[in-house]
C-alpha cells in the first residue's frame, strides 16, 4: 500500500493533495472555525473522493462565509436555497442542513465548554469507534462515520 507521502511524491501534478498534505493534514487545529471547516468538508466528502472536496474547498469557504460558526448557525431557508444552487460546492440538502445544524450544536458546545476545541480535547484520546459514537451523540448524524477519520487528525 502506498503511503500518503509516497503518493504526493509520485504524483507531482496533484497540487491539491500536495498542498493539503503539506499545510493541513496532520497539523493540529485550535481555531473553532477551522475545526468546523474540517468537519463540514469531511461531511461533504462522504461518497465522493477527497480530491473533489479539495478542488472545491475555496468555493466552500466563500459559500459558507469562511465557516464562521456563528454566521452559519443563523442560516435560514434563503441561505440553504443559495447553497443548493451554488455549482461550486456539493449541492446535497442533507449535507447543507448538516452544516447548519452542526453550527448550532457547536455554539451550544462552545457555551458549555468554552470552545469546540475544548470539547474535543476533553474527550481525547478516543478510538475511531468512540469518536464516532461521541459525534453521533452530540452532532448531526449525517454522515459522521466519514467525518471522524479526518477530524481526529486535526486534534
Amino acid at each position: 500500500m502506498t503511503t500518503y507521502c509516497e503518493y504526493c511524491n509520485t504524483h507531482p501534478e496533484d497540487t491539491f493533495n500536495r498542498d493539503y498534505h503539506d499545510t493541513q493534514y496532520g497539523f493540529p487545529l485550535t481555531d473553532d472555525d477551522l475545526l468546523f471547516e474540517r468537519l463540514i468538508l469531511e461531511i461533504n466528502q462522504a461518497g465522493l473522493s477527497w480530491i473533489t472536496i479539495l478542488k472545491k474547498a475555496d468555493n466552500f469557504r466563500k459559500a459558507y462565509h469562511n465557516f464562521k460558526i456563528a454566521k452559519v448557525a443563523k442560516y435560514g431557508e434563503k441561505d440553504v436555497t443559495r447553497l443548493l444552487n451554488d455549482a461550486g460546492i456539493i449541492r446535497n440538502r442533507l449535507k447543507v442542513n448538516a452544516a447548519v445544524v452542526n453550527a448550532q450544536k457547536i455554539l451550544q458546545l462552545q457555551k458549555e465548554f468554552g470552545s469546540f476545541r475544548n470539547w474535543l480535547d476533553q474527550h481525547h484520546p478516543l478510538t475511531k469507534e468512540e469518536w464516532t459514537k461521541l459525534f453521533k451523540k452530540n452532532l448531526t448524524q449525517y454522515p459522521l462515520r466519514y467525518s471522524v477519520i479526518h477530524m481526529t487528525h486535526a486534534i
